[in-house]
């Protein structure tokens, strides 16, 4: 893949760009492998692949330079806005969207944040394009104050993008090092953003964790529906459950599916899909996944885990291994902390993996793995 921004060294996100695909997923394959190590038995499903560019679904722009001339990407090591509109992995629908985010942030007179002085109003920009083509815009503020200016300039912004469906400001006014805030205030009609993968729609709301790669993630939601098909479970727990994507998936007529996730924005999204889906035996609480799982009276059949890039850690690893669980299914974004989970649970060894490029050009990769108990 080219990338003028590469070429120029403004951004170096890509670490892999210089690579042939074909390399890229060779080297991925490789780590995903050592990490699961040698089992008996254990069967590799070839690998899915992702376009090489246009594929992220969601784009997370720091916002710098002025109102009138505002950046849309990342700072420098100075603190200074590089603007990224035309970056090349973002989906078509995310860079298109950008001139008018643009547009809006003038209009609206949101000065950007001067991180080295500490001034300013709007920090980032994130904008999340469904399937469909529909946009979720996310406006990251320090304060109420601009929201009159924004409400005003709405309707503006939307005869331009009338697929912006959801238009929120996020509000984060600590001076620290991260994207977002906890309170969102909508400014549009609708709240969440359907997301239509495979057979399950999956409505999005504001902070709600969601993969950045539509297709590769609807190939991951329907390897794990079928792995849980073919085990044929009658409990199911979704562990660190994010929107619901592996609950929804996998539910079925006499199943029993509880997710369970810290995030109770991204609960009320998995709560809202099984409402609107008619999906019957799904049960969705906000809750951390391992105490949930150590204070339970019982384990079930099957468990399935989807950790952040820590991993599920010693207590739940643990936990796992005396369960008495028959089924897990792991999908890991970090073959490193999988590996060190899974030298914890010997009694649960792999017998189907998968990897799924998830992050083209960067390395970052996906793995997924069902685990079964030794007899």
């Amino acid at each position: 893949m080219q990338c003028s921004y590469s070429d120029a060294g403004a951004c170096r996100s890509c670490t892999l760009i210089e690579l042939p695909y074909p390399r890229q997923l060779a080297g991925k394959e490789e780590r995903c492998r050592a990490a699961l190590g040698e089992h008996p038995g254990l069967r590799w499903l070839p690998t899915v692949r992702s376009a090489e560019a246009g594929y992220r679904n969601k784009a997370k722009m720091v916002v710098g330079g002025t109102a009138r001339r505002p950046t849309l990407g990342i700072l420098d090591a100075a603190g200074r806005g590089v603007d990224l509109r035309r970056c090349a992995v973002c989906s078509p629908g995310v860079r298109a969207a950008l001139p008018a985010v643009a547009r809006f942030i003038t209009r609206a007179g949101l000065e950007p944040y001067d991180v080295p002085r500490r001034r300013g109003e709007l920090k980032n920009v994130l904008v999340t394009e469904s399937p469909d083509g529909e946009l979720m815009l996310r406006f990251v503020v320090r304060s109420r104050a601009p929201l009159a200016a924004m409400r005003r300039e709405l309707a503006h912004l939307r005869r331009e993008l009338p697929n912006a469906v959801v238009v929120t400001a996020n509000l984060l006014p600590e001076h620290k090092a991260v994207v977002e805030g906890e309170e969102e205030v909508v400014l549009t009609e609708r709240t969440s953003l359907r997301m239509r993968l495979g057979a399950v729609d999956l409505h999005l709301r504001p902070q709600s964790f969601f993969q950045t790669n539509s297709p590769v993630a609807e190939a991951l939601y329907a390897q794990v529906a079928g792995w849980v098909q073919e085990v044929a479970p009658a409990q199911v727990w979704d562990l660190y459950c994010g929107v619901g994507g592996f609950a929804l998936h996998c539910a079925a007529p006499g199943r029993r599916v509880t997710g369970v996730e810290v995030s109770a924005e991204a609960v009320e999204s998995a709560r809202a899909s099984a409402r609107a889906a008619g999906l019957q035996g799904l049960e969705f609480l906000a809750a951390d996944a391992t105490r949930f799982a150590l204070e339970a009276p019982a384990a079930p059949d099957l468990v399935v885990v989807n950790p952040p890039r820590r991993g599920i850690g010693a207590p739940l690893r643990e936990w796992l291994e005396r369960s008495g669980v028959r089924h897990v299914v792991y999908s890991s974004c970090n073959p490193d902390s999988l590996a060190a989970d899974l030298a914890a649970m010997p009694s649960l060894r792999p017998v189907r993996a998968r990897v799924l490029d998830m992050f083209p050009q960067t390395g970052h990769v996906e793995v997924v793995a069902l685990l079964e108990r030794a007899a």
